[in-house]
């Protein structure tokens, strides 16, 4: 399940493009059109004698042995089989994490430039023009893409403008989208966060309260953190305004794909409530030591994403796009977590928003905060498929002060 299938990018080398979204297997693999139907028998049951019928159907020639054969090794010595080579891929990888001592930046050189200075001056660029937005008083978090710097710049930009230098000593809660992860869990990492501007601080205390407060919703050391950039992102502006030992809790967050597919809200898991509720704790106890950084996009549209149509930024079809995400940021805007997720599971969130259980999440944890919605963008990710993202700033609103007691009133009288 951790596959990816998309059209191959190369023109001259059409077909499907199989690659592994989980990171055991560095390879990519191209599968001939001719071939492509042929996937849907490795499925666990088909036998070798099914393969060969359908490869005898498609090319019309009996002597089809070596192609069965060197397809199939082909997909085995990719790590793209469940047999004992992805076994052992996947055993390698998830050691090598636990015996890590720090959390690699797995985006640097690809995502963003390898050399410290050359980040530096591009992280600069983004937000040279966002200073004079920071400083918000009443200031509890923020909510900024994880789309690429290239595509998100303006995102970026407004989300990180408004942090001023006050907050250089809390501690950042990074809520990430997990896009790896199971579905009802939350990932966790007592790992320090190593980038090229240096190493990020994980609060270690805060993830042993929390592990220990919500055991059955929490996967410890989660591999998925080694390959998820949806923190990553978030970490290396930290590091910029506020020092490479910026000190972070870091939590990846499942899809809440229950909940979406049958109905419901996702705390009617009782391991998702476990969780929620401990983060609603860590809040109210930590209050204004903590600052909260959310990591997310919006709406994933075209054919990059299964849809039989093209999708153009702020054209056509987008249009509507925009509309229906700018509701549901209304509902995130006013702390309504239930409209909002009663929006999201509205035919099983056909705009995929990728940052639905993180925005929840946070809502929960914090449901007094309210928000302003800063900036809304769409970015052609390719010429035929868009995503959607925005900036937030929240703010928490005061606690109400208790009513008088009763012995109060009769004294007042």
């Amino acid at each position: 399940m951790n596959l990816d299938f998309l059209p191959s990018p190369m023109e001259e080398r059409p077909g499907l493009l199989i690659r592994d979204s989980l990171g055991y297997s560095d390879m990519n693999l191209i599968i001939p059109p001719a071939l492509v139907g042929c996937l849907q028998l490795l499925d666990g049951e088909g036998t070798d004698l099914d393969l060969r019928q359908e490869l005898v159907r498609l090319t019309g020639d009996l002597e089809v042995g070596e192609l069965g054969t060197h397809l199939l090794q082909s997909l085995s010595q990719a790590g793209f089989l469940e047999d004992e080579v992805y076994s052992r891929l996947r055993e390698e990888k998830h050691r090598a994490f636990a015996e890590s001592p720090v959390r690699l930046a797995s985006h640097a050189g690809a995502a963003y430039p390898l050399e410290a200075d050359t980040l530096g001056a591009g992280l600069a660029g983004i937000l040279d023009h966002a200073g004079a937005s920071s400083g918000r008083e009443g200031l509890a978090g923020i909510a900024a893409p994880h789309v690429s710097f290239e595509g998100g710049h303006t995102c970026y930009q407004a989300a990180y403008g408004v942090l001023g230098p006050e907050l250089k000593d809390r501690t950042f809660v990074i809520l990430g989208t997990s896009h790896h992860g199971q579905p009802e869990k939350f990932g966790l990492t007592r790992k320090p966060f190593a980038t090229p501007l240096g190493e990020a601080v994980t609060a270690t205390e805060l993830v042993d309260d929390l592990s220990g407060r919500a055991a059955a919703a929490v996967v410890m050391e989660d591999y998925c953190h080694s390959i998820e950039h949806s923190i990553e992102f978030q970490v290396l502006f930290l590091q910029h305004l506020f020092g490479a030992g910026v000190r972070i809790l870091p939590i990846l967050c499942g899809t809440y794909l229950r909940g979406l597919l049958e109905g419901g809200r996702p705390e009617d898991d009782p391991g998702v409530r476990e969780g929620l509720d401990a983060l609603k704790e860590l809040a109210a106890r930590e209050g204004e030591r903590l600052f909260w950084v959310l990591g997310i996009d919006l709406a994933h549209l075209g054919p990059r994403y299964g849809d039989p149509f093209s999708a153009v930024a702020e054209r056509g079809e987008m249009l509507t796009v925009a509309e229906q995400d700018r509701a549901r940021l209304e509902r995130v805007a006013s702390g309504d977590a239930d409209g909002f997720w009663e929006l999201i599971r509205q035919d099983r969130d056909p705009l995929r928003w990728c940052g639905a259980s993180v925005l929840y999440t946070f809502l929960k944890a914090l449901p007094r905060a309210r928000a302003d919605v800063l900036r809304y963008d769409q970015w052609n990710i390719d010429e035929r498929s868009v995503v959607s993202f925005g900036a937030l700033a929240f703010s928490s609103e005061p606690t109400p002060a208790p009513p008088p007691s009763s012995s109060q009133g009769a004294g007042a009288l």
